[in-house]
């Protein structure tokens, strides 16, 4: 970190890592297209670390057809094989299925709603939610919101949406703010 911004303690010397927290972690973000990425890499990411999945982000977008939850939807048995041959992503049936079926409830929540946005940012008032944490520790692996949002998603019929891994999705497209309030993001994104 050449630039000697001070930053989330959860960093690494990753370059990706760094990119990806100054970039995108905690940006609001309205885009379908993204938040079904963002759903599908913290799906992923569930019970490991997100340096995993962020290096084999490129991966996953070559694997899932850059990310177009409509042509996942229709994946048949035979991209399932194709997935857990490809080294280059994680390769966890369930995970896999998950994502299959959350592209397709993914499409049914758009029907509904108008789009995957206008429904999930109803859970923070349409706005995002600005924490006031001083220190990594500090923050939370769920909230109220992420229980809720994770509750109604499995409802729907969502798979791998548990409150910790949608709390993961909420901090990283936006819904929440949980930048500490000693990193340089905090400031930015509150203006």
């Amino acid at each position: 970190m050449l630039d000697h911004k001070k930053r989330c303690a959860w960093l690494t010397q990753n370059p990706l890592m760094i990119k990806y927290h100054d970039d995108e972690w905690g940006v609001p973000l309205y885009d379908d297209k993204k938040l079904f990425e963002f759903l599908l890499l913290d799906c992923f990411q569930a019970g490991l670390s997100w340096e995993i999945v962020l290096n084999k982000r490129a991966n996953f977008k070559e694997a899932f057809s850059n990310f177009d939850y409509k042509k996942i939807a229709k994946y048949t048995n035979k991209d399932t094989k194709r997935l857990l041959a490809d080294a280059g992503i994680i390769r966890n049936r369930l995970k896999i299925a998950a994502t299959i079926i959350n592209a397709q409830m993914f499409i049914q929540v758009q029907k509904e709603f108008g789009s995957f946005s206008e429904y999930i940012w109803q859970f923070v008032n349409n706005k995002p939610k600005i924490n006031k944490f001083k220190k990594l520790s500090d923050i939370p692996a769920t909230s109220l919101e992420s229980d809720a949002l994770s509750k109604d998603l499995k409802k729907r019929g969502f798979k791998f949406v548990g409150s910790t891994t949608i709390y993961a999705f909420m901090q990283a497209a936006g819904l929440v703010n949980d930048h500490t309030i000693d990193c340089y993001r905090y400031k930015t994104l509150n203006k």
